[in-house]
């Protein structure tokens, strides 16, 4: 029962106050690990992404977010591509779920 009377003792005492400053330094700190951990590769990402997806012509070989390869055949100023994925199948699909452009050869190769 000794150690009872121990944290009795400590707790009189008070707890040991810190700098106020510590705090803001801290918080400062973590901020700055958040911008470079996570918002600054993601907008990166999403600045790449945006600049795919403006270089998007006619004959490009693209993969979607769906897994379709396929060809581009049109490409609309509304932001809807139509890709054939092959001699009889062709369908449009917006311009933001193309995952990558594949280079030239691709479909034939598949």
């Amino acid at each position: 029962m000794s150690f009872f009377s121990s944290d009795a003792a400590g707790a009189a005492t008070g707890p040991s106050q810190g700098s106020p400053y510590s705090l803001v330094i801290m918080l400062v700190v973590f901020g700055l690990i958040f911008y470079f951990m996570i918002l600054r590769p993601q907008q990166k990402r999403a600045k790449d992404h945006k600049k795919l997806m403006d270089s998007i012509g006619k004959g490009d070989e693209v993969l979607t977010t769906g897994g379709l390869v396929g060809r581009v055949t049109k490409v609309a100023d509304t932001g809807y591509i139509a890709i054939a994925l092959n001699d009889t199948n062709e369908v449009v699909i917006k311009r933001d779920f193309v995952a990558a452009v594949l280079p030239k050869g691709t479909m034939k190769a598949l």
